[in-house]
């Protein structure tokens, strides 16, 4: 058996996706997904003149050498780009590996480890009152978990809150957006919030807050102290990670749950946050952390340290990274909880898929491979468009982290 094509589909259903098909010479494919959002042409560049002439001819079967070929092989190791390139190539092979096996996924993974995946939606709104109503919206669907973001008084386009209801898609121009922050407005904020959310639904409900790298460590010390009597599922992302020992000054003034790790790409992101037991849950996912092979190894470190996964799974994941995860949270053994930004109609016309959302879980369905396909014909009736994520300043113009 042996590949026998290779090639990418770009469109943009609303947002942009990238997405890789592989055919083999037995008449079997798989998809796998590119996506880099706001760089989606970078990993298009990499995969076209430095990936694809690798993989013809090689034998698809062969995940675990294919994944070493492309990292070890290549010199220039790790980063999004690369990492997603192999991440995608990764996806498409256990695709196709499942397929001829005539089974879902998660069974060459090891079989169920449950029979829902746990997700949290995104509640947001313009104020506190709206944010509130919001959060009781999703509970109203059937969810088990919602992660709260509101606007904040006297910061304009703070960071989480969508232009419309379900869907949110923050990559909205050409050029990046400018926006402007305040981290005094919103610690004094933020815990309002909470305070009003608990009050309004009590403790039966997971809550979850992102704080999108914007906080020094002590600043996100004193805020998860701040939060713990609303005891959160977790405070994402309290500060930036490429300095891993910064979350050693947040763990020793907090017992709020800390996840981290969306951004990152390789094992060796979040080795000593695991090692030192500094987070409670690592957010890798498929597309950006070197595909299910590499995902694995990172959720068997974290599992000797009780950490748990929180996969990242916004819209800038298309759903064959949707599809994907939820097999990978079927079997992983230290499952914690699966991020679930719906995508919009456009999108699910453009990758049919057999996962679908009951009672507060979603389930991946039991067709072969990972369950999720792309009609091309659709698919090109929505050409790329350049969009980019904003990006922030401080009052004063300092440029901050978005």
């Amino acid at each position: 058996m042996k590949i026998e094509s290779a090639r990418l589909i770009v469109s943009c259903p609303g947002r942009n996706f990238v997405t890789l098909k592989i055919q083999t010479d037995q008449g079997v494919h798989g998809i796998g997904d590119a996506t880099l959002n706001g760089r989606e042409l970078a990993v298009v560049a990499y995969l076209n003149e430095h990936v694809i002439p690798c993989l013809i001819g090689r034998d698809p079967r062969q995940i675990e050498d294919t994944w070493q070929y492309l990292y070890r092989g290549a010199y220039w190791r790790r980063g999004p780009v690369t990492m997603s390139a192999i991440s995608a190539v990764d996806t498409a092979l256990w695709d196709i590996k499942a397929k001829m096996a005539a089974m879902p996924l998660y069974e060459l993974l090891g079989g169920r480890s449950r029979d829902g995946v746990m997700v949290y939606g995104h509640a947001s709104g313009a104020d506190l009152a709206e944010t509130v109503d919001e959060v009781g919206r999703y509970i109203e669907m059937g969810y088990l978990a919602v992660r709260a973001q509101s606007g904040i008084p006297g910061v304009l386009n703070a960071y989480g809150v969508g232009r419309g209801k379900l869907y949110y898609e923050p990559a909205d121009a050409a050029l990046p957006t400018e926006t402007v922050w305040d981290t005094p407005k919103y610690l004094s904020f933020a815990p309002q919030l909470f305070e009003r959310l608990r009050e309004r639904y009590g403790f039966d409900v997971h809550l979850l807050h992102d704080a999108h790298h914007r906080l020094t460590p002590i600043e996100a010390a004193g805020f998860g102290k701040a939060l713990e009597p609303y005891r959160l599922f977790w405070l994402e992302d309290a500060t930036p990670a490429e300095n891993q020992e910064s979350f050693r000054m947040i763990r020793q003034h907090t017992t709020t749950p800390l996840a981290v790790g969306e951004i990152f790409n390789t094992i060796w992101d979040c080795k000593d946050l695991i090692e030192n037991q500094l987070i409670d849950y690592i957010r890798a996912t498929v597309v950006h952390a070197g595909g299910i092979t590499h995902l694995r190894r990172i959720a068997d470190l974290a599992s000797l340290y009780q950490v748990r996964t929180g996969c990242h799974g916004a819209t800038d994941l298309s759903p064959v990274t949707m599809g994907a995860a939820l097999h990978f949270d079927t079997w992983v053994p230290n499952f914690g909880i699966q991020e679930y930004m719906r995508h919009s109609p456009d999108t699910d016309a453009v990758f049919p898929h057999a996962y679908f959302f009951k009672n507060g879980m979603l389930y991946p369905g039991d067709a072969a491979g990972h369950g999720v396909d792309i009609e091309e014909e659709i698919a090109a009736r929505f050409p790329y468009k350049p969009a980019y994520l904003p990006v922030a300043r401080l009052a004063d113009g300092t440029m901050w982290n978005w």
